[in-house]
């Protein structure tokens, strides 16, 4: 079995990316995840390190300590809006910075990741994000979120694998949604709630 990551190198594991799973550290502490196989250098100037499938799925395993267990009040990490905060985060151009650069970064992420490098088509951690991923192909091509003083789009889980439901004000949000949707890759499709009548998308991340 292979040994667990030290205390050192979990802590630079924890500290990546959410999104990108880029890492900073010490280049003894990124040559030694490199080694264990938990993380890739980039062959591209400035050489950046980020975490393979491996490291992160050890990111992402249950909290060891409780100082690793983070709250939702704890706004260092980047999360996509996925529409109907109670106290979304506040809107301004830091925020628009901030949804490009993930954006930029998830565009990236799948260069290194997908086989072919392909950068249309979604890679393993928006297959395993579902919600977050297609948030934030949303919230990066600028369509608003729902929040508590105003209508936008929401996206939800669903209990069907690989597809979540995209929910709007109206028609013409839901189509505008869909093109933003199949334009990152996405096969969405629109439907309608038997019991509500409610139109929604439902929409699946794209394989080939």
């Amino acid at each position: 079995m292979t040994r667990p990551p030290t205390a050192a190198q979990r802590r630079v594991i924890d500290a990546a990316d959410p999104v990108t799973g880029r890492l900073g550290g010490t280049e003894a502490q990124l040559a030694a995840l490199v080694k264990r196989g938990l993380a890739f250098r980039h062959p591209r100037p400035p050489h950046d390190h980020f975490l393979t499938p491996a490291g992160h799925r050890i990111r992402e395993a249950e909290p060891e300590t409780p100082q690793r267990a983070r709250t939702p009040a704890d706004t260092s990490v980047f999360a996509a809006r996925v529409g109907g905060e109670e106290e979304p985060p506040a809107a301004g151009p830091a925020r628009v910075r901030e949804v490009h650069s993930a954006w930029q970064g998830l565009l990236e992420l799948r260069r290194m990741t997908n086989p072919d490098g392909a950068t249309g088509r979604p890679c393993g951690w928006e297959r395993s994000h579902l919600v977050q991923a297609a948030a934030l192909a949303l919230e990066a091509a600028g369509h608003r979120p729902a929040s508590p003083d105003a209508d936008g789009y929401r996206v939800r889980a669903t209990p069907q694998p690989e597809a979540v439901a995209v929910y709007g004000p109206d028609a013409e949000v839901l189509r505008a949604c869909a093109a933003t949707l199949e334009r990152a890759g996405w096969q969405p499709g629109e439907y309608t709630e038997p019991r509500t009548g409610t139109r929604y998308l439902l929409a699946s991340p794209r394989r080939v």
